[in-house]
């Protein structure tokens, strides 16, 4: 059974159709890699599998659910992804430790104990054993994404979406943060991701999908999207990327 279906999903903005008809899968295991310039839709993609917002038309699936039928509770949906987002979105009047279990606590019913036992092993192997305590001020901005990722993949979600998770970092934070990525696969991990590193979508990914105007224009292994693009919007895009 795949992880994740969307069927014919549409968006709307008003006037401005945004999502146009998106057909992707992934299935156990897959990381996904979007790719598109800004206003592509990629970001309006993981908020309506998130459930943040809802679709106008079409049908989404996880592990079979169709989480778009109007009785879907959408907090027990969300409580089976876990969400990365640009901007971190750490609670800044919790410490690190509560940031990563709150999830847990509130909505699976962990033990406060157990929660933290858990938590502390998790942030010692993300290389925050000394940061456990601290408020998120404290930290750098590639610290806080780890708390972020920590936090995420805390109560072990089917699918992981991570929606430009290093924008909003220094170029020399951005490498820790995509080496945990690299290590999430490797555990395998189920990920749907939007990124402008392209060099690390080239490594990391099982597919590419290249989104333009809302729709997915082009989709493949990343040796033949990067190296043989079939449609020159992808060419003039990748090229616009890759020479700056």
């Amino acid at each position: 059974m795949s992880v994740l279906e969307v069927h014919g999903a549409h968006k709307f903005f008003g006037d401005n159709h945004v999502l146009r008809g998106v057909d992707l899968t992934l299935n156990a295991h897959d990381v996904v890699v979007l790719i598109g310039a800004s206003g592509s839709g990629k970001s309006t993609l993981m908020r309506v599998i998130n459930l943040i917002e809802r679709v106008d038309d079409g049908r989404i699936l996880l592990s079979g659910d169709d989480i778009t039928n109007p009785r879907a509770n959408a907090d027990s949906v969300r409580a089976r992804i876990g969400v990365v987002f640009q901007h971190f979105n750490l609670f800044p009047h919790m410490r690190v430790v509560d940031n990563v279990t709150l999830a847990a606590r509130k909505v699976h019913g962990m033990q406060a104990d157990a929660a933290r036992a858990k938590a502390v092993t998790l942030l010692e192997r993300f290389g925050l054993a000394d940061k456990v305590d601290d408020y998120p001020d404290r930290l750098s901005g590639g610290q806080q994404q780890r708390v972020a990722i920590a936090r995420a993949i805390f109560t072990d979600p089917e699918l992981l979406l991570l929606d430009e998770i290093t924008s909003a970092l220094d170029p020399q934070l951005v490498g820790e943060v995509l080496d945990l990525v690299r290590e999430l696969k490797g555990e395998g991990s189920t990920m749907l991701m939007a990124t402008h590193e392209m060099s690390f979508a080239r490594d990391v990914a099982d597919r590419v999908i290249y989104m333009h105007g809302g729709v997915i224009l082009e989709e493949g292994p990343p040796e033949q999207v990067f190296g043989d693009p079939v449609h020159p919007e992808t060419r003039d895009f990748l090229a616009r990327v890759t020479h700056r």
